[in-house]
């Protein structure tokens, strides 16, 4: 499976990302936009740069663009998507089954939980997608998934609806279990839970959830 990394231009905290790729691996790097100034804090040299490049500065354009072999896609500003939309949809294209988006989180709240909307395009299609920061990781789920304590980003596991509603939320392995619970937008039932046991294991019959592995 390729695994693809998407560097955005929100708000991104350079030591946790330079510690986090440390011990990470990608087949394909992409920088939308402001990410292209990140990715060059970083050292990464993306495979493609994606955007209207309306919020980078044009001598950070200007050194990548002396480079070879970089894979540009450029926008007008008017334009019906985000940098980031475009980044994940170019993601796909190039067969990544699985996507890491850092920047994602920090900065404007609108961008924010667009980037979390558009983890529903991903899912569609089968691809495993999640917005990284030093405190949270965030990605959906429409059916089963394990968890050990070991792995998670935190201590605290959190499920919220994205969906009006989801049917037959069942937790095992957590501090607060449930059993084939449907819930609906406007609770916060499923916020702060954790693991009880070193492993745990959700399960939904029907519906979206947003996970949220975090830590304080």
């Amino acid at each position: 499976m390729k695994r693809g990394l998407i560097i955005t231009g929100g708000t991104l905290d350079l030591g946790f990302a330079g510690d986090f790729l440390k011990e990470q691996s990608f087949d394909r790097v992409i920088a939308a936009d402001a990410g292209l100034k990140q990715a060059e804090a970083l050292g990464l040299v993306p495979d493609l740069i994606v955007g209207d490049f309306d919020t980078v500065e044009p001598e950070v354009l200007s050194r990548f663009r002396a480079r070879e072999h970089i894979v540009w896609d450029v926008h007008q500003p008017e334009k019906d998507e985000t940098d980031t939309e475009l980044a994940l949809q170019k993601a796909m294209a190039l067969g990544c089954g699985e996507i890491v988006i850092l920047g994602a989180t920090g900065g404007r709240a609108d961008h924010m939980m667009g980037n979390v909307q558009l983890l529903y395009q991903c899912l569609q299609k089968g691809v495993f997608a999640c917005l990284l920061d030093p405190q949270n990781k965030i990605y959906l789920l429409d059916g089963a998934r394990e968890y050990r304590k070991s792995e998670v980003w935190g201590k605290y596991i959190s499920f919220l609806p994205l969906t009006e509603r989801v049917f037959g939320i069942t937790l095992e392995g957590f501090k607060y279990p449930l059993t084939d619970r449907d819930i609906e937008i406007g609770t916060s039932l499923c916020i702060s839970n954790e693991l009880a046991r070193e492993t745990g294991r959700v399960e939904i019959r029907d519906g979206v959830l947003i996970c949220v592995e975090s830590h304080d």
